[in-house]
Formats: C-alpha cells, sequence, structure tokens
C-alpha cells in the first residue's frame, strides 16, 4: 500500500448526482433484525446506524427494507413498503446526514427467499417447488417493479439522499436474472434482456418519479444463485454505459476471490468489474475488508469505495481506526457481548449474529445493554 494509495481512502468521492461522500467508506446494507414486526424504525435500528455515521463513513446504507409486506426477507426488517414507514425513515435520514453522511435506504424483496412463517405466501418470477413459491404474474411483476418506485419515493420524501436497488444474493431481482430460477415465456423471462427488464424499469421509473439529485445505486452479486457471470457482466457494462445510476456495488464475499464459473480462471472476480468502462458512475465492492490495508489495495486495484460489512460491526468507527493507524485490522473473533454492545449492536442484532459460528463469545454477567452504550446513548436516545 502507498502513502498515495492510502490517502485516497480519504479523499472524497463526487456523484453524478447528489452530495458527495466525504471518503470512500461505505457502510454496506448488514440484516440487523432490530425493527418493528410491522417495519417500523426501531431505536435500536436508528442507534445502530447513527453511530456509524459518527464513525466516519461517507456512505451509509441502510439493512434491507421491503417494498412489499409479502416481500419480508427476515424478522425485525425495516420496512418502505406503506406511509406508515416514512416518520422513522424520516429521523434516520436526518440522523445520518446530521453526521455527515451520505444516507441510502436499500430497497429489497425476499421472493422465495422470503420466510415463509412471516408473509401469507412465497412467490418467485417461476414456480419453485422447492420452496413453494408459486410463480408471478405479467400483472404481479409490473406491481412489484411499480412498488420498488413507490419505495423509493418514500425514500425521496423521507429525505435519503438516494435508495439502494437489491438486487444481490438470491433475493427476487437475483430470482429475475438467473436463466435457472426465470423460465418465464413473457416479457420478463427468456433472454437475458427480459429477464433483467424488472432491473431496468425500477430504474427508470425511479429516475423518473424521484427529484433530480436522487442518487440511486445497484448492487449485484457476480455469482452463485443460479447467475451466469458473464450475463451479469454484460448487464453491468450496459447499465453503466447508460449512466442512470450514480454508483454501481459489487457483492463479491471476498475481494480477492477467483471466479467459480470456467472460462474466468486467473483473475479475480473483482477485476471483471473494474475493467468496465463506467463513465460518471463510481464502483464500489464488499467482501471480507477487515483492515487498512486491504481497503486500500481495493481502492489500488480500480474501484471508487470500498463497502465495510463485519468490519463495521466490530468496529462502529472503523473509518477512523484506519484513518489513524493504516495499518488498523478488526479485531479477531469471537467477540464479547459487551465489545458488541460498546458498538452500540442491539441485543436482537446480537441475537442473529449468533447463528454465525464462532462470532459471538459469551457475556459477562449483569451487564446492561443500554448502560453498555453510555454517554452516546444520553445525547441521542
Amino acid at each position: 500500500m502507498t502513502s498515495t494509495t492510502f490517502s485516497r481512502l480519504f479523499e472524497p468521492l463526487a456523484m453524478a448526482r447528489g452530495p458527495a461522500m466525504k471518503n470512500r467508506f461505505a457502510l454496506a446494507p448488514m440484516t440487523n433484525q432490530q425493527s418493528f414486526p410491522d417495519g417500523v424504525m426501531s431505536d435500536d435500528e436508528y442507534r445502530w446506524l447513527t453511530l456509524r455515521a459518527r464513525g466516519g463513513f461517507g456512505l451509509v446504507l441502510t439493512a434491507a427494507a421491503h417494498v412489499q409486506a409479502t416481500g419480508q426477507g427476515f424478522p425485525g426488517q425495516i420496512g418502505a413498503f406503506g406511509d406508515q414507514h416514512i416518520e422513522g425513515l424520516a429521523r434516520l435520514a436526518s440522523g445520518l446526514k446530521a453526521s455527515g453522511a451520505v444516507a441510502a435506504l436499500q430497497l429489497h424483496h425476499g421472493g422465495n427467499r422470503s420466510v415463509a412463517d412471516l408473509v401469507s405466501e412465497l412467490v418467485c418470477p417461476s414456480d419453485d417447488p422447492a420452496t413453494g413459491a408459486r410463480a408471478l404474474t405479467t400483472g404481479e411483476v409490473e406491481t412489484l417493479r411499480n412498488d420498488f418506485i413507490a419505495a423509493a419515493k418514500r425514500a425521496d420524501l423521507a429525505g435519503f439522499d438516494g435508495i439502494e436497488i437489491h438486487g444481490a444474493h438470491g433475493y427476487i431481482i437475483t430470482q429475475f436474472l438467473s436463466p435457472v430460477i426465470n423460465r418465464r415465456t413473457d416479457r420478463y423471462g427468456g433472454n437475458v434482456e427480459n429477464r433483467a427488464r424488472i432491473v431496468m424499469e425500477i430504474i427508470d421509473g425511479i429516475r423518473a418519479s424521484c427529484r433530480a439529485d436522487f442518487q440511486i445505486g445497484l448492487r449485484l452479486s457476480g455469482e452463485r444463485f443460479g447467475l451466469r457471470l458473464g450475463e451479469i457482466v454484460s448487464l453491468t457494462a450496459e447499465i453503466l454505459r447508460q449512466e442512470k445510476i450514480d454508483y454501481f456495488e459489487l457483492s463479491a464475499w471476498d475481494v480477492a476471490k477467483e471466479p467459480s464459473e470456467p472460462g474466468f480462471e486467473g483473475r479475480t472476480l473483482l477485476s471483471c468489474f473494474t475493467e468496465l468502462p463506467r463513465g460518471n458512475v463510481r464502483l464500489g465492492a464488499a467482501g471480507k475488508i477487515m483492515s487498512g490495508s486491504v481497503a486500500a489495495d481495493v481502492i489500488e486495484k480500480g474501484c471508487d469505495f470500498v463497502v465495510i460489512g463485519r468490519a463495521a460491526i466490530l468496529r462502529h468507527d472503523f473509518p477512523e481506526q484506519v484513518r489513524r493507524d493504516p495499518d488498523f485490522a478488526s479485531p479477531p473473533l469471537p467477540v464479547s457481548v459487551e465489545a458488541l454492545q460498546l458498538e452500540g449492536v442491539g441485543p436482537a442484532f446480537i441475537d442473529y449474529l449468533r447463528s454465525f459460528p464462532g462470532f459471538v463469545g459469551e457475556p459477562v454477567a449483569g451487564l446492561d445493554h443500554y448502560a453498555a452504550i453510555g454517554e452516546w446513548l444520553k445525547t441521542e436516545g
């Protein structure tokens, strides 16, 4: 890592629309299960996110917010499917921007990965016997598209700087893009152009419906979940060429990994996307960025910003830690309950993190979650 590369991590990043990021660190949109069953924002989710804004992240992406009640992907999911959510979202947008972060709401629908116990029925682009999900009708696909657009309008009304469309990790956008899962015969199935139609229509609809400086981001996976890497690279190239979005985020799971698909040997998955012409669209990547040196290396390899997940759970001020020490590396796992509490991680999120083997250590008896957050709660609670 050169000093020049390291310094770039802390340079502002202008966007084609809306405010610039004050640095090159984005908080990854992470499932945290901290909001209410009806999708209304909770105090714990507000604290978790605004503490990261105070910790120096230039862009804060919320956890996935479902655009339809029937698209809920996990318990405690923040919602954007009704006007009842606007008040909480407005509070969050204000809190994030007050600390100098660009505020973005991630929009999502779980499709056949929704939680059966939480939704009335599972839906998918095509019938899916493995999950019991039924195929959406053409009219229902159009409604889904419109609901993504309506959720973006709510984010705009609430004061967010923009939204990110969650097209990764096997959720409904990925399901449409997959030639394995999407076996439709209407205009939303068949060749890659048709399978990507819903994505393009959502982007166009948001661009037409929201204010001129409203930012649009898109998160895609390059592989897994029935995707073909070559198709995703070609689709990304076209989306970048059109410049209707402001940033593209690759969810790579590991920024150093090689593609698993034959024909792409001898290179990294990341390089398949950094080499694409992107005009004024900014490119970020997520995947095991746990230290200052790895963050700088991702910038060196052609990204405009880095997307920080687990490292941001462990240290709310990861950007500031890296600024102070270029060699800063995230603490090892397991991490104690007390350390997570001090980082503003609420009880529901801690319970969720326990589902990842080796992540959470044993608690110390008698330490209260809210007392652990300390002085920050007194000023923000």
